[in-house]
C-alpha cells in the first residue's frame, strides 16, 4: 500500500490523496495518474484528511487487499456524513471486476475507473466534482465486454497507449531521489489461470511498440535514473511483429499478443514479418541505454521461456540474474486444475536451465496452499517443490476465491480454512530455513547494492530517538542504509559518520556481507568507498565506481 505524496502544487488545484495497492503494474498506473493530474494543475497530500479527492487504486488478486480498500472506503462514508463535501474514486481491478455494483452498495463512491481507462480519470473527476446531478455513466469508465483483441489495434484508438507516452516521471517523487523506475512492455493477460482476474480485469494481452519501449527508458536514463524494471504479466511472451499494427503517421501502435503457437518450436519460420522477442528488445535496452545499469524485469512464466533470454541475461552484464518465476503448486493434479500450462517436471526443467546458463541466478516465486481438492499428497508434492528449488523467497498465499474466474463457478472452496493455515505455516517454515540458507552463502562476500534509503527499522527508531536492533546482530547506532542486490537481496549497512542519507540514496556501491538472516543481509561498506569530504554532495566519485565494477575481487552471484 503507497500512498502518494507532495508534488509542488499550482495555485487553485484540487488537492489529491492517491493510494495503490497491489502489484508494480498497479504502482506504475498510479504513477501515470499522478504524473497527469499534476500536469492538469492538481496537487497530492500524503493526508487523506486533507483531500479533495481520495483515490484509491486497488487490487481484486486477493480478497484482503478488497477488505483493506472497502475498510478505507467506510472512514470515508463517515467523513461524508460528517459534511465534508470529498470526491471518492475507485480506480484498478476491483472497480473493474465489481462494477457498478460498487455504487449500489457503496453510495460514497463518486466515481469508477478500470486499469484500462485511466486516460479518462480527469474528465471523471470533473464530472463527480460538478455541483449538479450526474448520471452513473459520466462518472464511470469501465472496459467492461470490450476487448483490445484486434491485431491492427491503432495508436489514436489506444488511448491508454498515449498515457504511457506522455508520463511525466518525477525523480524527486516519494521522500528523496528516485533513480529506479518501472516500463511497462506489455498490458493485459491471455493466460486464464482458474484463480486469477487479471485476463478479465486487464483485458487481453496487448504489447507495445520496441521503439516506444526504448525511447521511454532513454527518456527516464536522461532524468537520472539507473535501475528500470520491465512489466509484463507473463513479460517473457513480448513478441511483436513489425508492419502488423501502424497508426497515425506510420508510427507502429501497439498490437495484440500472439497465441501459445508462436512459442512451439519452428513457429519463427514461415510468411512473418520482422519479429522483436523479449531477448531482442532485452539486448536493445541494454546495448542503447548503457546509463541505465540495472535492468530487470517480472513477471516471468516458466513455459515458453527461450534460451535466447537466458543468452542474453548472461552475455549483458547489465542486465539482472534475477527470475521471479511463480509455480504456484508442486502437483501435477493441481496444476491442471489451475490451468497453468506446464507440469512440476517442466517447470523443474526451467529452473535447471536457468541454473545452467546462470549458476548465480537468484529466483523467487508464488505458492497457493488450499486450492480446491487439493490433498495431503498434493500439499507434500509443493513442499518438496520449494525445498528442490530454493528460491530467496516465494510470496505464499491461502487460496483466495474470487468472484468472476472459472475456479469460483467450477470448484467449491473445499479445503478448510484450519487445514490451509496449518499448510500454510509449515510452508512459511520451510521457505524460512532455505532462505536464510540463501542468504548465508553470501557471507563474506562483496555486493554491489543499490541504496534506496534509510531502513525500516532505522527510519522508526530515529522516530523513538533510539537504537537499531535486527536480533540476530550487534544494535546499529545511527543511521541505517537500505537496498537490494542485482539479485534482489535486501542488504542494510551503517551509514559512515558524517555524511547524510542523500549522499548515498540513490547509488549502487560495494558491502562486504558480515551476517545474513531469512530476510536479509547486514554489512559495512568497503573502505575504499567510503565518502570523502571533499567530494561534497557526491561522495563516490564515478572513477571509483568505476575502479569497483572492473575488479575481479567482486562477486556478483548476489
Amino acid at each position: 500500500m503507497t500512498p502518494e505524496t507532495d508534488t509542488q502544487p499550482r495555485p487553485g488545484g484540487p488537492t489529491v490523496y492517491l493510494e495503490t495497492f497491489g502489484c508494480q503494474m498497479n504502482q506504475l498506473d498510479s504513477e501515470l495518474v499522478r504524473g497527469q493530474l499534476a500536469a492538469l494543475g492538481y496537487s497530492f497530500t500524503p493526508d487523506a484528511g486533507q483531500a479533495d479527492v481520495i483515490l484509491y487504486n486497488t487490487c481484486s488478486v486477493r480478497e484482503q487487499a478488497e477488505n483493506k480498500v472497502l475498510s478505507r472506503v467506510g472512514k470515508v462514508a463517515q467523513r461524508k456524513r460528517d459534511g465534508s463535501p470529498v470526491i471518492l474514486g475507485l480506480l484498478g481491478c476491483l472497480a473493474e471486476r465489481e462494477g457498478t455494483r460498487l455504487l449500489s452498495r457503496y453510495p460514497q463512491i463518486d466515481l469508477l475507473c478500470g486499469p484500462g481507462e485511466l486516460n479518462r480519470l480527469p474528465m471523471l473527476i470533473d464530472n463527480a466534482m460538478r455541483t449538479g446531478a450526474v448520471e452513473v455513466a459520466d462518472r464511470v469508465a469501465l472496459a467492461g465486454n470490450r476487448s483490445r483483441r484486434s491485431a491492427t489495434l491503432s495508436a489514436a484508438a489506444d488511448n491508454l497507449e498515449l498515457l504511457d507516452l506522455s508520463r511525466s516521471f518525477d525523480p524527486d517523487h516519494a521522500g528523496g531521489p528516485r533513480r529506479s523506475a518501472y516500463v511497462r512492455i506489455t498490458r493485459g493477460c491471455n493466460k486464464f489461470c482458474t484463480y486469477c482476474v487479471v485476463p478479465f480485469t486487464r483485458g487481453a494481452e496487448v504489447h507495445r511498440p520496441p521503439d516506444t519501449i526504448v525511447d521511454e527508458c532513454k527518456r527516464l536514463a536522461d532524468q537520472g535514473v539507473i535501475e528500470i524494471t520491465l512489466l509484463g504479466q507473463t513479460v517473457n511472451h513480448y513478441r511483436y511483429t513489425h508492419g502488423v499494427a501502424v497508426g497515425l503517421e506510420g508510427r507502429e501502435a501497439p498490437q495484440v499478443g500472439p497465441g501459445a503457437a508462436a512459442f512451439r518450436p519452428g513457429a519463427g519460420s514461415g510468411n512473418v514479418g520482422r519479429v522483436t522477442s523479449f531477448a531482442d528488445l532485452l539486448g536493445r535496452i541494454h546495448d542503447e541505454v548503457p546509463a541505465v545499469r540495472r535492468l530487470r524485469f517480472v513477471t516471468s512464466y516458466p513455459r515458453d521461456f527461450g534460451d535466447d533470454i537466458l543468452q542474453v541475461m548472461r552475455d549483458c552484464p547489465r542486465i539482472c540474474r534475477y527470475l521471479h518465476v511463480p509455480a504456484q503448486s508442486g502437483s501435477d493434479r493441481v496444476l491442471k486444475l489451475m490451468n497453468r500450462g506446464y507440469t512440476r517436471s517442466e517447470y523443474l526443467e526451467f529452473i535447471d536451465r536457468a541454473r545452467g546458463f546462470l549458476p548465480d541466478v537468484s529466483i523467487a516465486g508464488d505458492l497457493i496452499v488450499g486450492f480446491p481438492t487439493e490433498t495431503d499428497r498434493d500439499f507434500e508434492q509443493t513442499r518438496s517443490l520449494l525445498q528442490r528449488v530454493r528460491c530467496k523467497n516465494n510470496f505464499i498465499f491461502k487460496y483466495s476465491p474470487r468472484p468472476g474466474t472459472s475456479a469460483w463457478d467450477r470448484l467449491p472452496d473445499d479445503v478448510p480454512e484450519t487445514v490451509k493455515r496449518l499448510r500454510i505455516n509449515e510452508l512459511l517454515a520451510v521457505q524460512a530455513r532455505v532462505s536464510e540458507a540463501v542468504h548465508a552463502e553470501q557471507v563474506g562476500r562483496v555486493v554491489e547494492v543499490f541504496v534506496e534509503g534509510a531502513s525500516p527499522k532505522s527510519r522508526a527508531a530515529s522516530a523513538r530517538g533510539g537504537e537499531v536492533e535486527l536480533g540476530w546482530e550487534r544494535p546499529s547506532v545511527g543511521v541505517q542504509m537500505s537496498g537490494r542486490t542485482a539479485g534482489d537481496l535486501i542488504t542494510v549497512f551503517d551509514l559512515p559518520p558524517g555524511y547524510s542519507v542523500e549522499q548515498v540514496q540513490g547509488q549502487i556501491l560495494p558491502v562486504r556481507v558480515e551476517a545474513a538472516g531469512t530476510l536479509l543481509l547486514y554489512g559495512h561498506l568497503e573502505a575504499t568507498t567510503r565518502p570523502s569530504p571533499e567530494h561534497g554532495s557526491d561522495p563516490f566519485p564515478a572513477a571509483r565506481l568505476a575502479q569497483f565494477e572492473m575488479s575481479e575481487s567482486v562477486d556478483f552471484a548476489s
